[in-house]
């Protein structure tokens, strides 16, 4: 069984910068509920936490197993393998992990943000595209690179 439940899934450009020939990619919101790993007397994990190598901490939870915040989201892609050799829950190389808490105080705008920089990496930002005479396009780069549409 899971310990991720979906919480949603959005479409982003493929390297975090929209432009005129940008590729999409699906990111997936994966919501860990708060009684995964709980120290809280009750929900199995009187032993310790078998998540705590690759998830934020843990949280308390009431005795319905609910709290004000899910232990974590962590944002993949479809391309997101899950299961290392650490543990079958844990997904190989995410694009991003937040805690519940950080989650629910992120605007969309700044969540966007963030999973947009994820998606990046070390990439340069776009920084304008020119539509040329002939009706190809070049898309041209802060570090001074560009990316044309005849190529």
């Amino acid at each position: 069984m899971s310990i991720y439940a979906t919480l949603w899934a959005l479409k982003f450009p493929k390297f975090g910068e929209y432009h005129h020939a940008c590729e999409w990619t699906e990111v997936i919101a994966q919501g860990v509920p708060p009684h995964i790993g709980s120290p809280t007397p009750g929900f199995g994990y009187e032993r310790g936490d078998p998540f705590v190598d690759f998830l934020p901490p843990p949280v308390g939870v009431n005795p319905e197993g609910e709290a004000e915040y899910m232990r974590a989201v962590v944002f993949i892609t479809k391309h997101t393998r899950k299961g290392t050799p650490r543990s079958g829950q844990e997904y190989v190389d995410p694009l991003l992990t937040l805690s519940g808490r950080e989650y629910s105080s992120l605007s969309f705008g700044q969540l966007h943000q963030k999973i947009c920089e994820a998606l990046r990496g070390g990439r340069p930002r776009v920084a304008f595209e020119c539509i040329n005479p002939d009706g190809t396009v070049t898309v041209h780069f802060e570090d001074g690179t560009f990316q044309s549409s005849a190529e």
